[in-house]
């Protein structure tokens, strides 16, 4: 196997890199008073469009077009509307955008189509948020100030180019309040300078364990535990520098997210690799990912909110065949963590047996992720086969049996203490 080719980092990183001048300069033009707010929404929206067309060519209309309609829809329903609306087009066109270029022969060298999706998904998340804040009355809109000066925020918010190709999501009221004192915030070079050292720490390593692993000798493929596992940690690794990435830039902008509500922190990236706990790392992992899907489908869904949520972030993703089964897998492993736990606790009394107990299942919620990863990122159905048949599912396999072994006992115990009618007489 050739380790070098087990990840190609996500093909938007040259365009982040070459938006950080152009951030500096905004702020620069901002805390130097010569940019109006107006002026702002245009340098903000004119880039955004600019780096669409530069990094996606064509395929930028499959972005640029759902923006303008999820405006347009904002501008033209009711508030108590605008989320139904708005969710319907945009994953509408999101999965027929997934399906068109999935249908056809791509030039495997060309990054543009899946820069394309990587922006729209991201663009589902912003307008989603927007409307559900429209739909709560966080946000209104006034619309008695004229068309073009109500659509010019909400173009700029879908569309401005340093959250355009990554970065956690903001919320349209911070996004406005940060727009409006971008000139009076000083330039944050020092935390975006640190960002940028971590990203920069975070890719040495990675290539590191990369050339390392290229010359590994014994059992390759995704039948080999070691080998799932190094390619899941170079799979977490690029990710980590990405979000890094994403929020220095962010941060030069002048868009710093807000305490907590970034993708990664270094007490973040502490809690994912020490945590024993697979429920703490699923919320920990893409935080701000997991706050817009628990908003949008966890707290609005009325039976099975877990498997709900990881069933739609498959839809998101793109219901590739290993992303299917990655998230429904992901969502039984959650489903076991909180049952598991408490229960092993109780016997976790003494010191020694707690150890062993935290460090048993510190080594079981690394294999889980690793496992759960490498699944998400395959995308044939033999691929997927293949993991499914090897040594590698044991592990999933007996979380799952603990799960149903737990749910029969709650099952026994609820009966024995109310059994007969007696349960539906009280």
């Amino acid at each position: 196997m050739c380790w070098a080719d087990l990840l190609v980092l996500l093909p938007a990183a040259p365009y982040r890199l070459a938006a950080f001048p152009f951030a500096a300069l905004f702020h620069h033009l901002c805390a130097s008073g010569r940019l109006s707010l107006t002026a702002r929404y245009i340098f903000l929206l004119t880039g955004g469009c600019l780096f669409a067309g530069t990094a996606m060519g064509s395929y930028a209309a499959l972005l640029l077009i759902p923006a303008a309609g999820s405006v347009l829809v904002l501008l033209s329903v009711s508030s108590a509307c605008a989320h139904t609306w708005v969710f319907a087009l945009q994953m509408s066109w999101q999965i027929l955008c997934h399906l068109g270029l999935s249908s056809q022969e791509l030039d495997p060298q060309d990054a543009r189509p899946a820069i394309a999706l990587s922006a729209i998904m991201l663009l589902t998340q912003k307008a989603t948020s927007l409307a559900l804040d429209i739909h709560e009355g966080v946000v209104r809109l006034q619309l008695g100030q004229g068309l073009l000066q109500c659509a010019l925020p909400l173009c700029s918010y879908l569309l401005f180019f340093p959250a355009l190709l990554g970065g956690p999501l903001c919320s349209f009221s911070r996004f406005w309040a940060q727009a409006e004192s971008s000139g009076a915030l000083p330039c944050p070079l020092r935390a975006a300078g640190q960002r940028c050292l971590c990203a920069l720490a975070l890719q040495g390593l990675r290539m590191g364990l990369a050339g390392g692993l290229a010359g590994r000798q014994g059992c390759a493929g995704l039948g080999c535990l070691p080998c799932v596992w190094a390619r899941a940690l170079l799979l977490r690794l690029a990710y980590c520098w990405h979000w890094v990435l994403d929020e220095a830039l962010l941060e030069v902008a002048g868009f710093r997210p807000e305490a907590g509500q970034g993708d990664l922190s270094i007490r973040d990236l502490w809690t994912l690799e020490t945590t024993h706990c697979l429920a703490v790392f699923t919320r920990t992992w893409n935080k701000s990912t997991s706050c817009w899907l628990g908003r949008l489908v966890f707290q609005r869904c009325p039976a099975q909110p877990l498997l709900a949520t990881f069933a739609f972030s498959a839809w998101w993703h793109g219901l590739r065949p290993g992303q299917v089964f990655g998230f429904l897998c992901w969502a039984v492993m959650v489903e076991a963590d909180y049952r598991i736990h408490p229960f092993l606790s109780t016997w976790a009394t003494s010191q020694g047996v707690k150890l062993l107990y935290r460090g048993t299942t510190w080594v079981f919620t690394q294999l889980i992720v690793a496992y759960i990863l490498v699944a998400v990122e395959t995308e044939h159905f033999s691929m997927v086969y293949l993991l499914w048949t090897s040594c590698n599912s044991i592990l999933p396999l007996f979380y799952g049996f603990a799960l149903l072994l737990l749910l029969l006992a709650k099952k026994l115990k609820q009966n024995s203490a109310c059994p007969g009618l007696t349960c539906a007489a009280g």
